[in-house]
């Protein structure tokens, strides 16, 4: 059995606590592992709408394939994409990841400005609604980055995710198949390629009991990300998971860590209690920043001496120095990595 990444858990709730002292453990958890735990995170995301959340993502995926196919995935990286569409890993992977999805974009007074499935058209109120409260906790976390970074303005980056300005954020549904559905599958192949998030800040909420995150440890080794960490079996709901995506590595020059992960069949490597037997639904949140953010280097002096140190201490970090020039153009550079066929038009 695999060793599970030490990843903290920490209570973001503001009441009784000092926000302070919550925005530097923030911090450095993200410095550290660039995942961490969230507990509390009020009723916008209580456990039942996330319950609920999960119903429309199976009802979802239950949808004809034909249906579904008229939605297909565009260039704005909404919409479906079936099995084997997207390949996260191009460099290693055989074949493109054993996963289906659907991304959603924005809503406009509720209602998706995208095509959606039938079985989507009565819910679209609810899935906006959702979207919209995991934007408001992407920023909430942004602002506490901010504190704890020390920034000034403190609310650097949460200026930066006006959601009412156009930009990547994604609500996403996964649904990886069993490796009953997938007799194909080779002993190397990975549900989802090894990769790290293109955004600022991700939301994952997961279900008990289901395996396959895993994490790439400074050791270069694989390790399990459980979904019910321990000292979290009596909460509601699992803790969300929250990672650190490029842009926010790139604006504070790697200090925040954009961490590589992927999600495997894990036969031998889950987390005690999970396996891979079942069907595997996630719900991602993308947070992106408006697709004209000038990625300028953030008014923080733990920023600024952290880009003092020797090459040595970045080593492995491919976020320390800054390659691109706005939110948009990263976003691309990694759509058309991912999306080879979507794009091969493109190609010179």
């Amino acid at each position: 059995m695999a060793v599970n990444a030490q990843i903290p858990i920490i209570d973001i709730s503001v009441d009784g606590a000092d926000q302070v002292d919550v925005a530097r453990r923030l911090v450095d958890a993200a410095a550290e592992h660039g995942f961490i735990y969230i507990r509390n995170t009020g009723q916008d995301i209580s456990a039942d709408r996330i319950q609920r959340a999960f119903e429309l993502a199976r009802t979802l995926f239950a949808s004809p394939v034909e249906d579904k196919q008229r939605c297909s995935i565009q260039k704005n990286n909404q919409g479906w994409s079936g099995m084997h569409s997207e390949t996260l890993d191009p460099k290693s992977q055989r074949v493109g990841d054993f996963k289906e999805a659907f991304n959603f974009g924005s809503f406009k007074d509720g209602r998706a400005t995208q095509p959606v499935p039938a079985s989507m058209d009565a819910h679209q109120e609810e899935l906006a609604a959702f979207r919209n409260a995991c934007h408001t906790l992407c920023r909430k976390l942004l602002l506490l980055f901010g504190i704890g970074l020390e920034v000034s303005p403190p609310d650097f980056f949460t200026s930066a995710h006006n959601p009412d300005a156009e930009s990547g954020t994604i609500l996403r549904f996964l649904r990886y198949p069993p490796p009953t559905e997938t007799p194909d599958a080779q002993a190397d192949d990975v549900r989802a390629g090894a990769h790290s998030d293109y955004g600022s800040v991700t939301l994952l909420f997961r279900i008990p009991g289901q395996a396959g995150l895993e994490v790439l440890t400074p050791s270069n080794t694989w390790a399990p990300v459980p979904v019910t960490p321990q000292g979290t079996e009596n909460d509601p709901s699992p803790p969300i998971l929250v990672n650190i995506g490029d842009l926010l590595s790139y604006w504070t020059n790697g200090l925040l860590r954009s961490t590589v992960h992927r999600v495997s069949f894990s036969p031998g490597q889950a987390a005690t209690g999970e396996s891979s037997v079942d069907p595997r639904y996630t719900l991602v949140f993308f947070c992106h920043p408006a697709h004209d953010t000038p990625l300028v280097p953030v008014p923080s002096e733990r920023v600024r001496s952290f880009a003092g140190v020797s090459s040595q201490a970045k080593e492995g970090n491919p976020y320390a120095e800054r390659k691109v020039v706005t939110a948009a153009e990263h976003l691309q550079m990694r759509l058309q990595a991912s999306y080879a066929d979507l794009y091969k038009d493109n190609a010179a």
